[in-house]
């Protein structure tokens, strides 16, 4: 079952990796941007809903920018 679950986690590394080559600087500037802001929004509001959505909305809107 162990090497089941590695297989798995192997292959949708993989497909998700093979997913963003397609994608602009400033798409993937906008993706990165969203995660790091969401982290962030978790943190600074102690894993509040709100706070994390606003921190990737905010991230994603600096990423997009920045990856011009």
């Amino acid at each position: 079952m162990k090497t089941m679950t590695k297989m798995l986690a192997i292959s949708a590394l993989v497909v998700s990796l093979s997913a963003c080559g397609h994608l602009s600087t400033r798409d993937k500037s906008t993706i990165g941007g969203a995660a790091i802001g969401g982290v962030a929004g978790a943190v600074i509001t102690g894993g509040s809903a709100l706070g994390t959505v606003g921190g990737a909305a905010v991230g994603g809107v600096i990423g997009n920018q920045v990856g011009k």
